[in-house]
């Protein structure tokens, strides 16, 4: 299940690192986008941003579990 953010924890800003982008492209196609924000410790528009600008898309699979499909 996703890390959940602690009070008092700070989201992390800027510049990716390679473990983030590595463990964004393995678990963005089949989590909710605030799912993966809140593993990574990241905004919403941050990961939304981000997987977009990589092409990373929702598996259809996922997709239709949400009814979307």
């Amino acid at each position: 299940m996703a890390k959940k953010k602690t009070k008092g924890e700070k989201l992390v800003t800027g510049t990716w690192l390679k473990d983030e982008i590595k463990l964004l492209k393995k678990i963005y196609s089949n989590r909710s986008t605030a799912e993966v924000a809140q593993e990574l410790s990241r905004g919403f528009d941050a990961v939304k941003k981000k997987a977009s600008r990589m092409g990373l898309k929702k598996t259809k699979t996922y997709m239709k579990k949400l009814g979307r499909g």
